[in-house]
């Protein structure tokens, strides 16, 4: 009788266990994150003041926004962006934990002049990307586009929410 209370025990045992081992391999999908057009952003030659680009932008200016940014998202469309607004004007660094795809950082200056960018910043790439002085604006770009528009430091852009 000792050794079938033992048994009927173990037997109970071990049905939990691999009921909860069971429940433990539920894959969990994740939506993917999907572009939101927030807002139109234009780059301008500081030369001649002619429009060099023109994207359709999100807008990360929360906290969670600007911490998260382009991450866990597969690429992006070539006339898009992501304009990061920071309520206050200072060194600002980022980098591409948990981001798929290569991209432009262009710093830019709270009177909206290009202040410095770096340029075909690497996917999962945690080395910190600092922009050169105080910003209030950072512009992520697919790579290649700084140097395809011919952006310098010293040109500007203006952007309008929708």
């Amino acid at each position: 009788m000792k050794y079938l209370k033992n048994y009927l025990y173990l037997t109970i045992a071990l049905f939990l266990f691999n009921g909860c081992k069971e429940e433990s391999k539920k894959v969990i999908k994740a939506e993917p994150v999907v572009f939101k057009k927030e807002g139109e952003l234009s780059i301008f030659k500081k030369e001649t003041d002619s429009v060099i680009g023109s994207f359709d932008i999100e807008i990360a200016d929360s906290e969670y926004e600007t911490q998260t940014g382009l991450m866990y998202r597969k690429s992006m469309k070539v006339d898009r962006g992501m304009l990061f607004v920071f309520p206050e004007v200072a060194g600002h660094s980022f980098y591409m934990k948990n981001t798929e795809f290569p991209l432009d950082l262009i710093f830019i200056k709270e009177d909206m002049t290009i202040a410095n960018y770096q340029e075909n910043a690497q996917p999962m790439d945690e080395s910190s990307l600092p922009s050169q002085g105080a910003v209030q604006y950072v512009l992520e770009l697919n790579a290649g586009l700084v140097q395809e528009l011919g952006i310098q430091t010293g040109d500007s852009i203006a952007y309008k929410k929708m």
